[in-house]
């Protein structure tokens, strides 16, 4: 898995997700498989988002941002506009995979909100390929009554994922960007899915509720309203300076968790088409 992505906008999870705070916990009713499932995004939606993707245009700038190795235009690079544009001819972006919704960590689950879903899907993405081989993710937006495109990110962990969850029985891959940890709610139970993630609850993963618990821990005075929110902060999460994790309410300690990450979940609204490179290399 990559590092903290560049998004195109990061807004705090607190100030983002515009949620009213609960205080009251989840319940403990997790067992049911349904619990928390994210609504879906449907069929004819990704097929619009996919459609915006494959836009000219869209696939054109594809071709300068594999060109540009992810660089950003901002930036200079050492060769001109003409041998550019000759290699983003020559870089043929072409899509792989499926386009899939990118599920992101509930403001309305962190606060304990009754029936909050675990997660909320913000965007979603497409894998794009080039000719020598790299990768990009590209993310659409629903706007009215289409989709937009609005990011370009070097590398595939929204698509790789999702993949990732299909296996060994389904379920809803999502992310908890404040850590950039990927996980799959599976049968009740939220299941590591990267090397962040295991930090956060463990190899065996934990029950929906312990996890519910976990961030709310982590998060809940952090949520809109809160002191965190009215001071404008953002500076992320750190563990207790004790370096122990939370107790889990179905037994055993989660680890410690280490973080650099923003807190913020992905928000795409009303920012132009960004293009970023991810830095680090793939864990998990």
């Amino acid at each position: 898995m990559t590092s903290i992505r560049n998004a195109a906008v990061a807004v705090l999870l607190a100030a983002g997700l515009g949620l009213a705070v609960t205080p009251a916990a989840q319940a403990d009713t997790a067992a049911d498989s349904s619990a928390g499932t994210p609504a879906p995004v449907t069929a004819a939606d990704l097929a619009q988002a996919r459609g915006a993707v494959q836009d000219p245009a869209v696939l054109d700038r594809l071709g300068h941002f594999f060109a540009r190795k992810g660089v950003p235009p901002t930036q200079q690079l050492t060769i001109g506009a003409a041998e550019e544009a000759r290699a983003a001819s020559a870089a043929a972006p072409s899509l792989s995979g499926d386009t899939v919704p990118v599920y992101t960590l509930d403001a309305g689950f962190v606060a304990g909100a009754a029936g909050a879903p675990v997660a909320t899907a913000e965007y979603t993405a497409s894998k794009a390929v080039s000719a020598d081989g790299q990768v990009a993710s590209v993310w659409t937006v629903k706007q009215g009554d289409g989709w937009r495109v609005v990011n370009i990110a070097s590398g595939g962990d929204e698509t790789d994922y999702a993949a990732r969850a299909a296996p060994g029985g389904g379920g809803t891959a999502f992310r908890e960007p404040q850590l950039n940890a990927w996980y799959v709610l599976r049968d009740g139970r939220v299941l590591p899915l990267d090397d962040e993630a295991r930090r956060s609850v463990g190899g065996s993963g934990v029950s929906l509720a312990a996890y519910q618990r976990l961030v709310h821990q982590r998060y809940g005075d952090k949520l809109p309203g809160s002191a965190y929110d009215r001071a404008g902060k953002g500076g992320g999460y750190q563990p207790d300076a004790t370096g122990q994790g939370a107790a889990a309410a179905d037994g055993g300690t989660l680890p410690a968790v280490t973080a650099a990450a923003a807190l913020g979940a992905t928000a795409l609204v009303g920012a132009g088409l960004a293009l970023r490179r991810r830095a680090g290399a793939r864990r998990g």
